[in-house]
């Protein structure tokens, strides 16, 4: 109709005419469902609609002004949904108007040119091919023009430097910061790094590298007392407790060169250890321990800050006194012997591993965890094989139990729980917290710089924060806590940050795996079965027991499964999980399938070296295949066999000699 209106009335007429017309009418369908349905639609929702109704009161002219000059929604819908929201009228057709113009000019000016047509061989006249091609690249100038408006009204107030010291400025050296900072060394920028404690970050001096030293010091120690499965005799581990702990220490040591100053000092990173806070959007405010005070400006920013161990506010406490997964390596460091009365509150990853690690290690250990059930994002029957194997190993699992509050009777220490509405007391020598992470906020200028942040930094599909040149990686960002994910997310941080304004890339979660390293390991990728549910997806379920694997019968941890969820009748992989021996390594095969779009038809044409564990993968490859046998087509291949052979008339006779 645009077009038209270009070509009866020009290029003037046809302008005002239409950007009149269309106007009013997308204020009247806005007067309609506003009189119609907004009473209807805010009473039904209430209170959910609070910050939806604040945001649009407070930039509800920009929003809509932004749908018009780049329409994401088709118009009739834009005006049924503002209709239901608490946008002036007048205002509505004022934006609507000037943000619809812009569009209209360049599709009634098209519309003229077509007009002007006397031949066949006009269409390929300039500027009928111009007015064609501003039609396509529109929304391109568009979406440029905006960015620039929503960056002049994100930094009204601040004065940007006319040069920079540094192209790119990271706060926070664990696995998210120090992958930013090397993309950007590897690219030539200039690049500081910015560290108040301990390079490595959280994965390197306490999380993955101390639990998984000590986890295989445990895992050994129970194989020794578990000897006769393996045809040998049984033995009581002899170990001093203060020597495991040496070892932790020692193997963090032996893999804090990868990430240490030196490293990355020789990789073209400045790496300054201080204290580091936002002045402005270009400025970060450089404490030194000696008192220096320094200031560096950097065209762009990441946050890497990480996050460190929830505390629950239990009373008491800080009385009986407690160790996180942070504060644990040094202080149990300091023992000869294993805490012997031990209370692990949390049955998420952590909580599961160290539990289990202590109780191989000689701790009585007792896990309180006040949901249904340890490990609520897996799959039941995943949370009941990691429960059966705690057990085994003599942990003693309370589930649907509140931890109320602590006390403190001479030198005895008690935690007082909660569980069908009784109070039951725990006495214990030892308490760990490992009830989560919570991302770290405070103290890096945020709040004065009005970033949002909702238990994490609140950022876009770019890792941008609320302004354009910072950006957020890693646990601070969300919406996963491993160190994989971070150094995935500071890629897309790093490259947006330096190159955003060529070219940007949206982060890609499709395929985030993951590893509980128990014994057996669980490992997931994608979709399980409950999260399948829980989003009304369609799924088929594949499903290979390990007690059939041959190197899992050798090995004798013949225990676990591999599960696949497919779309029903197809083999692309939509997720999986493995619990079982290796699980964090056997999923990397069908990461890579993933990721890439291939099937369990891919993976089970695939050679797998015999007796592998990877077998495994391939196995349960069979089981889909096996589920979906043409058994039209195989019932016609024997009645062709059986041609093949012969009518029994004429086969062979066995000979009376």
């Amino acid at each position: 109709m645009t077009l038209a209106a270009g070509a009866l009335f020009g290029l003037m007429w046809g302008t005002i005419i239409v950007s009149f017309a269309s106007s009013i009418g997308a204020t009247l369908a806005f007067l309609v469902s506003r009189y119609l349905l907004i009473d209807t639609v805010q009473n039904k929702f209430g209170d959910r609609l609070k910050s939806i109704n604040e945001g649009i009161q407070r930039d509800g002219a920009f929003y809509l002004f932004t749908l018009r000059l780049v329409p994401v929604f088709p118009f009739f819908l834009i005006n049924l949904l503002m209709g239901l929201t608490a946008i002036r009228a007048a205002t509505f057709y004022w934006v609507s108007q000037l943000g619809m113009l812009a569009g209209t000019l360049v599709f009634v000016n098209a519309g003229t040119q077509l007009a002007q047509l006397n031949s066949l061989s006009g269409i390929l006249s300039p500027s009928l091919l111009l007015s064609f091609a501003l039609i396509g690249i529109f929304p391109l100038i568009a979406k440029k023009g905006l960015g620039v408006m929503r960056a002049r009204r994100v930094y009204d107030g601040y004065q940007k430097p006319k040069t920079f010291d540094r192209n790119l400025i990271v706060i926070g050296a664990g696995a998210g910061g120090l992958v930013s900072a090397y993309i950007a060394a590897a690219v030539k920028a200039k690049v500081t790094l910015i560290e108040a404690h301990k390079m490595g970050g959280d994965c390197l001096n306490y999380g993955c590298v101390p639990s998984k030293a000590l986890i295989k010091s445990a895992k050994l120690a129970n194989q020794m007392r578990n000897a006769g499965h393996y045809g040998l005799d049984d033995a009581i581990p002899k170990f001093s407790f203060r020597k495991v702990m040496q070892r932790v220490h020692e193997v963090v040591a032996k893999v804090e060169p990868h990430d240490s100053v030196e490293r990355y000092e020789e990789l073209g990173v400045e790496v300054i250890q201080a204290y580091a806070k936002l002045v402005d959007p270009w400025t970060v405010e450089i404490k030194h321990s000696d008192g220096r005070v320094q200031h560096l400006t950097s065209r762009a920013i990441v946050l890497a800050t990480g996050a460190s161990p929830f505390v629950p506010p239990l009373p008491g406490l800080d009385d009986v006194g407690y160790v996180t997964s942070d504060t644990m390596w040094d202080e149990f460091a300091k023992l000869d012997e294993a805490p012997k009365r031990l209370v692990v509150l949390g049955g998420g990853p952590i909580g599961c591993e160290l539990a289990q690690s202590f109780a191989r290690l000689g701790s009585e250990v007792i896990q309180v965890e006040m949901a249904p059930r340890i490990m609520m994002r897996e799959d039941e029957e995943v949370s009941e094989l990691a429960k059966a194997s705690l057990e085994r190993d003599g942990v003693t699992v309370l589930t649907l139990h509140k931890a109320l509050r602590c006390e403190k009777n001479g030198e005895s220490k008690h935690l007082i729980v909660e569980h069908d509405g009784v109070e039951k007391i725990i006495e214990f020598d030892a308490l760990l917290c490992a009830v989560g992470r919570v991302a770290r906020l405070s103290g890096f200028g945020l709040e004065e710089l009005g970033i949002e942040t909702n238990r994490t930094i609140v950022t876009n599909e770019y890792l941008e924060t609320g302004y354009p040149n910072i950006f957020a990686a890693g646990d601070v960002a969300g919406p996963y806590q491993f160190t994989h994910t971070a150094a995935h997310q500071a890629w897309y941080a790093a490259v947006n940050a330096l190159f955003g304004h060529l070219k940007k890339f949206k982060v890609d979660y499709r395929v985030i795996p993951w590893t509980t390293f128990l014994d057996p390991e669980v490992a997931r990728v994608g979709l399980n079965e409950q999260e399948a549910k829980e989003k009304g997806i369609a799924v088929e379920v594949t499903r290979y027991g390990l007690d059939d694997l041959d190197r899992a019968i050798a090995d004798g941890a013949a225990y676990g499964f591999v599960k696949v969820l497919t779309v029903p009748g197809k083999d692309r992989i939509l997720g999986v999980t493995i619990v079982g021996e290796y699980a964090g390594d056997l999923m990397a095969e069908f990461v890579l399938a993933m990721k890439h779009g291939l099937g369990l038809n891919k993976i089970l044409g695939t050679i797998h070296a015999y007796p592998t564990w990877a077998e495994a993968n391939k196995y349960a490859a069979g089981e889909w295949k096996r589920a979906h046998a043409p058994q039209k087509v195989l019932l016609w291949l024997g009645r062709y066999h059986t041609w093949r052979r012969g009518s029994p008339s004429k086969t062979a006779k066995v000979s009376k000699n």
